[in-house]
């Protein structure tokens, strides 16, 4: 293999070589140098964002007279490519750096700059006749255009991803509910027999969870649709015209679809990343719902001979290297995995917010990261799961009768008939004897046949 080619670059600092075919500058690649941590990029909706930023800006900076037509189409015509997908391999840098992104902004200046001039007829690397700074990131700052980016990615995914998964896996456990609303079977508390529920009653409070955390999650819009656009360095606006944060969002929501809109006050609106912790507060939230969720239906399908084994969980895949015909429940387990993660992630962004000293943020990068890593591993964790697992729970009858019968919380429904202390005495019994409530009031009590169907008929009783 030859030896790779590099050319020289320049910057404040000095000259850097960057490969020679890269289409990043000397600031892309000190980062590089700089910030060789952990391996991990940015997602693909955050370099859509970042870059129909730019291409955005560089429209409204044409109509504004403050950017030359041919250096303009050229940005546009580059970001564009870059909002596509067609140069993500040219967005190598770390999370872990500058705590205001500035490095991947000016990642995403030098590649729209290098493109734009080859578009032009010039070489990469001159910074000639468009420029990373002047032209590509004209009237911005790393301060408003990053945390800008990272709400637009969320808030589109949040939109378009996740609630609408949400929403699926509510709508197929509402359909479960009524499937199974004629089994009556024993509930549960503290891992105790408790008095009878409906199965559909319990999947329908599954059903219920998932529709509020929708709701908490819709109603961290308002403060994510608002973007720091046009606060440039700390707030004020230097260096931008005072139409720009304005007619760009109007562009990038017509190029989006969103109804994104620019900041009530720009200090706070980068002085503070509360909006990023409330909107993965609703995930928490949600993640802790969807364990729940998830983990009862791994214990209600358990067995399927020494377990509960009142629901059968499709079998998606062998569960074991050593025991054949092994199934486990493979696909709630993932789910609880994702939402763990997504409780982990919380804290990172809890931590990072409480780090904006004075106009500025500085851990942007990676409760950005965070925050649009949760977004998408629960998107993909939700369909999965109602998909993989809830679309296919069958209920084994048989068994919850069984253990229906057996529930020494059956005697409850005696307790207003002949009081608390009697009818505890008489579960003490049946447990003692390994008979029935049923059995033991037959016996003990002087209630008719049918008045005593009635007492126990667990119709009454849920």
């Amino acid at each position: 293999m030859g030896q790779e080619q590099f050319r020289s670059e320049s910057d404040s600092l000095g000259e850097v070589n960057v490969p020679a075919g890269a289409y990043w500058g000397a600031q892309t690649q000190r980062a590089l140098e700089n910030f060789n941590v952990s391996g991990l990029l940015f997602p693909r909706n955050l370099i859509y964002a970042l870059a129909i930023i730019k291409q955005s800006a560089a429209t409204v900076n044409r109509q504004l007279d403050l950017l030359p037509d041919e250096f303009a189409s050229a940005v546009i015509e580059a970001a564009a490519e870059l909002a596509s997908g067609d140069l993500d391999r040219y967005m190598p840098v770390d999370i872990f750096q500058t705590g205001s992104g500035t490095s991947t902004n000016m990642n995403a200046n030098e590649v729209i700059a290098n493109r734009a001039n080859e578009m032009l007829g010039y070489p990469m690397g001159g910074n000639k006749p468009v420029h990373p700074n002047d032209h590509v990131n004209k009237g911005q700052s790393s301060n408003d255009v990053i945390p800008s980016a990272i709400h637009i990615a969320a808030f589109m995914s949040l939109e378009r991803d996740l609630c609408p998964g949400l929403d699926s896996l509510a709508s197929m456990l509402e359909e479960k509910a009524r499937e199974f609303h004629h089994i009556i079977k024993s509930g549960r508390t503290h891992l105790q027999d408790a008095t009878p529920i409906r199965l559909g009653q319990e999947v329908g409070g599954y059903a219920n969870m998932v529709r509020r955390s929708i709701k908490r999650i819709e109603h961290t819009f308002e403060h994510l649709q608002e973007l720091p656009l046009g606060g440039t360095a700390v707030g004020t606006g230097i260096n931008t015209h005072p139409e720009f944060a304005r007619k760009t969002i109007a562009i990038i929501n017509r190029l989006t679809g969103l109804t994104l809109t620019e900041a009530n006050n720009h200090f706070e609106a980068q002085g503070a990343r509360d909006a990023w912790v409330e909107v993965s507060g609703a995930l928490k939230t949600t993640a802790v719902s969807l364990m729940k969720i998830a983990d009862d239906i791994r214990w209600l399908g358990s067995g399927p001979r020494n377990g509960l084994g009142e629901l059968e969980l499709p079998a998606v895949q062998p569960g074991s290297s050593i025991m054949p015909g092994k199934l486990n429940p493979v696909i709630p387990e993932s789910l609880i995995q994702v939402c763990a993660q997504v409780m982990g992630n919380d804290l990172t962004i809890t931590l990072g917010g409480q780090w904006g000293q004075f106009e500025l943020n500085a851990m942007m990068p990676v409760m950005g990261y965070n925050l649009l890593q949760s977004i998408r591993i629960l998107s993909n964790g939700v369909r999965m799961f109602a998909n993989k697992c809830c679309a296919g729970l069958k209920v084994n009858e048989g068994v919850c009768r069984q253990s229906l019968e057996r529930n020494l919380a059956l005697a409850t429904s005696l307790a207003p008939h002949i009081g608390y202390d009697r009818a505890a005495d008489i579960a003490k019994q049946a447990y003692e004897s390994g008979k029935t409530v049923r059995d033991i009031a037959k016996k003990s009590l002087d209630f008719s046949p049918e008045e005593l169907e009635k007492i126990l008929d667990p119709e009454q009783m849920v």
